[in-house]
């Protein structure tokens, strides 16, 4: 598995477009949340703030999972898949290489990105007459640390759809649809029952619940459970891809 795991950070650490997509995470994720916590104003001083402070995740969840789909489909459409599976047969292995690096790599992107967003959106809304948040209070840790794990299991839901699709536009496709549609379904939806089911099954509307600070108890569903939700979703992609990657020809 050391040699799998060096192998695997071997390839990312070299790969300039993933590092600039990690970039791109921190970027985007900082500067979404600047730009909307500046347009806020101070009447009653009303609403989340500590989730409108958050607000670029919602951005940068889409590049993380563009890097985790890049991690296997890029040696798909390169040819190394091949190469890499006649090296190490044992494919599973591979692929738990790939989840352990970017599980790393992505939890201390994320991290950055999160906090960066945080301090950013905090002196913004203090400038804007909003209360300052404080990065000791519980509720405020755990949007933070939530908000940077929800972007670290994005990426690996991206990395078990591409190691099951073994194509880097389908899956692509298919995480920004899970992440973007069901949104826009679970609103296009009369029925407030099936609203609320569907946010509590939406791998974003579930895992997004973990940055919420108010009214808590009218949330479809509970912040951690949420996350645990979007857990479960990167855990199903992974073992998918895993299944199928066991299963078939490179």
């Amino acid at each position: 598995m050391r040699t799998a795991i060096h192998a695997e950070w071997t390839k990312l650490r070299t790969s300039p477009g993933t590092i600039w997509l990690l970039l791109a995470v921190i970027v985007s994720t900082v500067g979404v949340s600047a730009l909307t916590t500046a347009a806020m104003t101070c009447v009653a001083c009303g609403g989340d703030v500590l989730k409108t402070s958050l607000t670029g995740v919602q951005l940068g969840q889409a590049i993380a999972a563009i890097a985790g789909v890049l991690m296997m489909g890029t040696e798909y459409s390169n040819g190394l898949a091949r190469l890499t599976l006649t090296a190490i047969p044992r494919r599973t292995r591979v692929l738990t290489a790939k989840a352990l690096v970017l599980t790393a790599v992505l939890l201390v992107t994320s991290a950055a990105a999160v906090l960066g967003a945080f301090l950013a959106g905090r002196a913004i809304l203090a400038d804007n007459g909003f209360a300052r948040l404080s990065i000791s209070d519980g509720t405020v840790m755990r949007a933070l640390v939530g908000s940077a794990l929800y972007l670290t299991l994005i990426g690996l839901l991206g990395l078990g759809i591409a190691t099951a699709v073994r194509s880097s536009a389908g899956a692509i496709g298919t995480v920004l649809a899970l992440l973007f549609v069901f949104p826009v379904v679970s609103l296009a939806v009369s029925d407030p029952d099936w609203q609320r089911k569907l946010e509590q099954i939406g791998p974003t509307s579930a895992g997004l619940a973990i940055q919420a600070s108010t009214n808590l108890s009218e949330l479809p569903i509970k912040p951690w459970h949420g996350l645990g939700v979007l857990a479960l979703w990167a855990v199903a992609g992974l073992v998918s891809g895993g299944l199928l990657l066991a299963r078939r020809d490179a």
